[in-house]
């Protein structure tokens, strides 16, 4: 079984990563089911379903749902207040005006997987042959949706971040009431 190191170490760092989900090529019911082993926790951010990327769903229902930045910034302080020592992966569809341009991707992807297998490549050499086929199969909009991605991870992120701080400094100052 190959499993990615990155998923190991999210198993034992104490670290909340903002993700649109895992990529189709991947086995995304073994990918979960490793970071329940690991002792990940796994929430999706407004969906009860685990978002496949370019892709606002994956058939893979999630153990935790998420609505806010606050109930982000809950869990994340939870898991640092009680020490697990794992970290927590918060999982973000596809905003939806991108969604269209994920499912010609989930297709091209699925052309490229098809190809690549025909042509018997594997291992590491796998990873640049789908980047490049599927590019040239979507036109160029796969790199269009991997920004979108981006920048919507890089919001929610910097919204749950400011949820987290805020957080904090309300318990620290109850904490510093209760002490008087």
């Amino acid at each position: 079984m190959d499993v990615s190191s990155d998923l190991t170490e999210l198993g034992k760092t104490p670290v909340a990563v903002v993700s649109a989900g895992v990529k189709s090529i991947l086995d995304i019911p073994r990918t979960l089911e490793y970071l329940e082993t690991e002792g990940v926790t796994v929430a999706a951010y407004r969906t009860n379903e685990f978002p496949a990327f370019f892709t606002e769903i994956s058939g893979c229902q999630v153990p935790c749902r998420v609505d806010s930045p606050e109930e982000c910034a809950k869990i994340i302080y939870a898991n640092k207040n009680l020490r697990l020592g794992s970290g927590i992966l918060i999982a973000v569809p596809i905003p939806k005006q991108h969604a269209t341009s994920g499912k010609i991707i989930e297709s091209a992807i699925q052309t490229a997987l098809k190809e690549a297998g025909d042509k018997r490549i594997i291992g590491n050499a796998i990873t640049p042959f789908m980047l490049e086929r599927v590019k040239e199969l979507t036109g160029g909009s796969s790199l269009e949706a991997n920004i979108a991605l981006v920048k919507n991870n890089a919001l929610i992120g910097a919204n749950i971040a400011v949820a987290l701080s805020n957080l904090q400094q309300r318990e620290i100052s109850r904490m510093g009431r209760s002490a008087l």
